[in-house]
């Protein structure tokens, strides 16, 4: 069931069903409970529990049969990160953090300007 909290309910129905996954109790290849099913669990509206659905679907979780219904995906381990890609990464942030350097840096020495006209 869907708690006041102030979170939102398909973001509590994702957690919950996220947690179902990563726990086994929805070992991969089940098929998740129908929409309608999933509302009438959690006590709520079928476009929350298809919201909290398409947070699965796009976190890879969950995959989507056409007229079968929403499955468990097998677990993928995740490609491992390539050192070229590693290195790319780290120029651009040392990129932008320059940049970013720069824009403080003329951002602090045109607010000392003002507040120096200000004061006449």
């Amino acid at each position: 069931m869907v708690k006041n909290t102030g979170r939102p309910g398909y973001l509590q129905i994702a957690d919950d069903l996220r947690a179902q996954i990563r726990g086994g109790s929805l070992a991969p290849g089940t098929p998740l409970p129908s929409t309608a099913q999933l509302a009438e669990q959690y006590d709520a509206s079928l476009s929350v529990v298809k919201m909290a659905v398409g947070i699965l679907r796009n976190e890879g979780l969950v995959i989507g049969q056409q007229g079968k219904g929403v499955f468990v995906r097998e677990a993928e381990e995740p490609p491992p990160a390539r050192d070229d890609e590693v290195a790319e990464l780290r120029a651009a942030v040392q990129d932008l953090s320059v940049r970013l350097a720069k824009v403080e840096e003329q951002l602090a020495t045109s607010t000392t300007r003002r507040s120096g006209r200000s004061s006449r």
